[in-house]
């Protein structure tokens, strides 16, 4: 049985309203709700997964929390990359325990967090941003994840170039990133994979030019996650009257020494490619 100790991260959610609280146990210290108190030293000693009670009587349950619940729960001053996304970013660039990657633009540290917990002690993350005070929100999430070990957290303009070489992965969080295209390649090592988000289709389009014009770059890809979630009601499961929708574009490539063809920019789905082929 694991049992809440002084200096844990935990999660207390009120099952009805599923509001969900991350909060580091320091004894002497309390939880204000909407539906009352609780204090940390009553929290301290129980076992996970046990339920507590505000001072008012209201229900919560003490869980550990998740690298979801971390990410949506964070010390924040800008927007952060959703998990539903940043799951999605780990699998496409292959991201596994012992993986080295760089990320630019650091922001609240939300994908930072999900990035360190996926590489493992033997893995590293380099986080960089222009802006100090970021960072700084950064760092104190990271560790209240317990994290900071395996981030270096640097403060930089990208523009002048990244301090790693034969990187396994390259993500760009950040307004332009087709301006840093090729600072990026001189960080990957060979077949390495680059990840991109930006909002908007403008941005992708300025991307995929840069892209083509380039021969660092081949296998492009341009995407989109839509998440609907449902209401567990077994009378009545119907999705909930909410959902995340666009939230980025998501744009991968791989590193290579010379791009496939493209011809100017038109790429062929499976059936076209194939036919070209034999024209060939």
């Amino acid at each position: 049985m694991q049992l809440a100790q002084v200096g844990d991260t935990v999660l207390l959610v009120n099952e009805r309203d599923r509001r969900r609280f991350v909060r580091k146990l320091e004894s002497g210290k309390s939880l204000e709700t909407h539906r009352g108190r609780i204090k940390h030293d009553d929290l301290i000693g129980q076992p996970l997964g046990s339920e507590v009670k505000t001072h008012m009587g209201f229900r919560y349950y003490l869980l550990s929390p998740t690298t979801d619940d971390l990410i949506t729960n964070l010390i924040r001053k800008t927007q952060i990359i959703f998990p539903k996304d940043a799951g999605y970013i780990i699998m496409k660039l292959g991201i596994q325990p012992g993986t080295r990657v760089v990320e630019a633009g650091t922001g609240s540290g939300g994908l930072c967090v999900a990035f360190a917990t996926i590489v493992g002690e033997q893995g590293h993350v380099y986080s960089y941003e222009m802006r100090e005070q970021m960072q700084e929100i950064a760092r104190q999430n990271l560790r209240r994840a317990r994290l900071s070990e395996r981030v270096t957290l640097k403060v930089r303009d990208i523009r002048e170039g990244f301090d790693e070489q034969d990187m396994d992965a390259v993500f760009l969080d950040m307004l332009a990133p087709h301006e840093v295209l090729g600072q990026a390649r001189a960080a990957l090592r060979g077949s390495g994979l680059l990840g991109c988000i930006v909002p908007t289709a403008n941005q992708v389009i300025d991307l995929l030019k840069m892209f083509y014009a380039s021969p660092d770059y081949g296998f492009i890809e341009v995407e989109e996650i839509m998440l609907r979630s449902y209401k567990p009601i077994t009378a009545r499961l119907r999705p909930d009257d909410q959902m995340i929708g666009h939230t980025g574009y998501l744009v991968f490539a791989r590193a290579v020494t010379s791009s496939p063809r493209h011809d100017e920019g038109v790429v062929f789905d499976t059936d076209d490619q194939a036919s070209y082929d034999e024209e060939e």
